[in-house]
Order: structure tokens, then C-alpha cells, then sequence
């Protein structure tokens, strides 16, 4: 049914139903469970459900011509990083603190905050997720070394690894994407500020606090704890779970989204044992800095003729439990405290683990900007060229820097 767009029917019309629509992206698992829950949830509240479901590859372009058309459905399942695409004033979905059908404590400030623009609810989180730190602690008890509570002990640890098991061993992994987001947790933690300063919607960080973030990706590379971008580029930029190197141990750590624990478990040779860690600190660290955001959002349509009842079918498939049963953790542990509650131990241990170091770390909010496609190839292309040293740290922070602002010009 992947790539199809199929209606579902909950119920045949009542006095005074509405009749909805509802699009999302998704895998077999996730259409399957999403149309049972819709009809379930239909059925409890009366109203008539038709889901629109296909496949990731495709989703943004339909999104993007519905919305200009005025024809979208009147609840959208939206990616985190669009929100600023559709709504950078906050008036591209329907104000979801208006509509009393969606109980709002059931999620926490920040994810609220996550989920808004210009100060105005967008969409509700229906999971978070949050990047965390995977060590092989196999490997780390081989070389007789515990796992590191700071970037101190980090370093510390690393000229031990190297000294016990062989050069050939590395300590972390840092590419493309990965490298990015170290950088941003280096400079968040000393600040304590995201990327991008919401009242100004110009970049937060001076050149030399950026500068400082660039030079600590250099120092993982210069202490042998990662592999230069040269040594992966000549390698093919194999993924990290790809990589025979991972599988054996001989890559000790990473710092990944909480979800994909099992992506980078299961590669892993026998007797080997990976775990998420508490956020590694820098010494001036203000804040964990954790990276947590919503990785897709509930929205409702300003244009749906019945947005309270498409509150109400929102609410009863994130915070009831004819919703919460049938949806469980196919879009992810769940943001709705109602939920998590009644979920109770469900899912994997370690994503659950994965996800509490996540949910419980110390953070500015995110801005979606961090994730817009020009912004992100931007950053990793300079952090590319600064790995080539064809520019230092000064001048990779100036470019990014006056880069990054270009494009949030565009959105003033």
C-alpha cells in the first residue's frame, strides 16, 4: 500500500459529523496501524476519517502544492525542519491553542515551543527525539578504560584506547551530518544558545564563539579520537553501521539520534555491547546542550471547514487510548505524557533508555532552521573545507556564519 493513497472510512456520517481528511508518510507498519487508529477514533467521536498515506520520497512536493492550493487535508502530518517553509509566521496551519479539543498539557514547554512559529502553535510533537551518545563499552573494558562522563575524560580516555588496543582503534565517529552537530553541541554547551536567536532570526553566536566549536572538531581529529574527513572520503564515506571497523569494536563511540539505537546495535559482532550515555560535558559548559527536537508534528489545516473535530481526532490519537493502543511506537516513543504513561515499558530498553538521557539533558530550544537543507549543506561543505584546510577556523566561522544569515534573511 506503500506509495498509494487510500481512503479509510471510520464510520458512515452522523448528525452533525464531520468528514476529514488525513495525509502522513510512512513505511507499511505505520499506514496500517494509522488507518486502524482513524477509524477507531472516528468511530469514538463520530466523524468520518479518510486517510492519505504514501511514502517519504514525494511527500514535501504534494504537501507544497496543496498548501498553495488550499486543497491540504485537515490534519497534516508535517516534518519538523518544514514548519518554517509553511509557516514562518506563524499562519500557515491553524493555531492549535484556539481549538479546545487538543488537551495541551500533555506536552512539556519545550516540546510546545519546538512546535511553534512566530510564537503560535503549529503542530503538536507526536515523538521527540534527541541525539545521544552510543559507546561499545566491550571495547572500552578491553582497554581498560571506563566511559567517559566529560570531554576532558574523553581525551583522556582516548590516549589510552589508542596506546592499549592500536592506532587502528578510534575513540568516536564524526562525518558529514554528525560532524555538524558536534560542532553545534561544542559551541551550545559554552553558550548555553542555539544557532539562531528567535528574536532576531539572525545567527546567535559570534564568529569566535563558532570558531571555538570548528577547533574542537579538529581536536577530535588531531588526538586520533575520529577519522580525518580525508581518510572517510577515501574510504567512500561508508555509512558507520556499514563500516567493518564498527562491527569489530574498533570504532569505540558516536553520537546519534536516540531511535536509531538498534541501526547501529545490530551490526555489532556477538558479545559485543553497546549503550547510550549521559551527555559528555565540555569544562565551561553551561548546558548540556542537548539536540532535542519533535521529528514530525501533528498540524491541523487553517482551511479545514471542521477544525474543531479535526482536534478532536488529533487528541484522541496522541493523548486517548483508542489512539495511543493501536499507533504504540510506530512513529516513535511518544511526546503525549498520556502516552508515555500508558505505554508504560513498551519498546526497546535502550531506545527507552536512549531517549530518557535525551528528554532529560539541558538545552536551548531548536530552531527548525538548523535542519533547513540550504543551511545544513552550507555548514557541512565549510566544515568539509576547513577538513581539507583550504580554510582555517576563523574563516570557516565568518563563512558560515554570514551564510546562514543570507538565508535567514529570506525569511523576515
Amino acid at each position: 500500500m506503500a506509495g498509494t493513497a487510500l481512503g479509510l472510512i471510520a464510520m458512515a456520517p452522523s448528525a452533525g459529523a464531520a468528514e476529514l481528511r488525513m495525509s502522513w508518510w510512512g513505511g507499511e507498519s505505520r499506514h496500517v496501524a494509522t488507518q486502524k487508529a482513524i477509524a477507531a477514533c472516528g468511530t469514538k467521536h463520530g466523524h468520518t476519517v479518510k486517510g492519505e498515506f504514501t511514502g517519504f520520497d514525494g511527500y514535501l512536493e504534494k504537501l507544497t502544492t496543496q498548501m498553495a492550493g488550499k486543497t491540504e487535508a485537515d490534519i497534516i502530518q508535517v516534518n519538523w525542519p518544514w514548519l518554517p517553509l509553511f509557516s514562518k509566521d506563524g499562519n500557515g496551519f491553524a493555531d492549535l491553542r484556539t481549538l479546545k479539543g487538543i488537551d495541551l498539557s500533555n506536552w512539556s514547554d519545550a516540546d510546545l515551543a519546538s512546535g511553534s512559529m512566530n510564537n503560535v502553535l503549529q503542530g503538536v510533537s507526536v515523538s521527540t527525539t534527541g541525539r545521544v551518545f552510543f559507546f561499545n563499552t566491550t571495547t572500552l573494558e578491553k582497554a581498560g578504560v571506563a566511559v567517559p562522563k566529560t570531554w576532558e575524560e574523553f581525551f583522556e580516555m582516548t590516549k589510552t584506547v589508542k596506546a592499549k588496543l592500536g592506532p587502528d582503534y578510534y575513540t568516536f565517529n564524526a562525518v558529514k551530518e554528525t560532524a555538524h552537530l558536534l560542532t553545534i553541541l561544542a559551541v551550545t554547551q559554552a553558550t548555553g544558545k542555539d544557532m539562531v536567536d528567535p528574536k532576531t532570526n539572525r545567527v546567535a553566536w559570534t564568529p569566535e564563539e563558532l570558531e571555538a566549536g570548528i577547533s574542537f572538531l579538529g581536536k577530535l581529529v588531531e588526538t586520533g579520537a575520529i577519522r580525518s574527513q580525508k581518510q572517510e572520503a577515501a574510504d567512500g564515506n561508508v555509512n558507520l553501521f556499514e563500516k567493518p571497523a564498527w562491527s569489530e569494536g574498533k570504532i569505540a563511540g558516536s553520537y546519534e539520534w536516540d531511535s536509531t539505537y538498534s541501526k547501529y546495535a545490530d551490526p555489532l559482532k556477538d558479545g559485543q555491547v553497546l549503550k547510550p550515555v549521559p551527555m559528555l560535558k565540555l569544562t565551561n559548559a553551561v548546558t548540556d546542550g542537548v539536540y532535542r527536537k519533535p521529528s514530525m508534528v501533528f498540524s491541523v489545516s487553517k482551511n479545514s471547514k471542521n477544525p474543531e473535530a479535526a482536534a478532536q481526532i488529533v487528541n484522541c490519537l496522541l493523548n486517548e487510548p483508542e489512539g495511543i493502543d493501536i499507533l504504540g511506537t510506530s512513529r516513535g516513543i511518544p511526546a503525549s505524557k498520556a502516552a508515555i504513561a500508558r505505554l508504560g515499558k513498551e519498546g526497546e530498553p535502550e531506545v527507552r533508555a536512549a531517549n530518557e538521557i535525551a528528554m532529560a539533558a539541558s538545552g536551548p530550544t531548536i530552531s527548525p532552521f538548523n535542519e533547513h537543507p540550504v543551511i545544513r549543506s552550507l555548514i557541512i561543505d565549510t566544515l568539509e573545507e576547513y577538513a581539507y584546510e583550504q580554510i582555517d577556523e576563523k574563516e570557516a566561522a565568518e563563512q558560515i556564519i554570514e551564510g546562514v544569515n543570507d538565508v535567514l534573511a529570506k525569511f523576515d
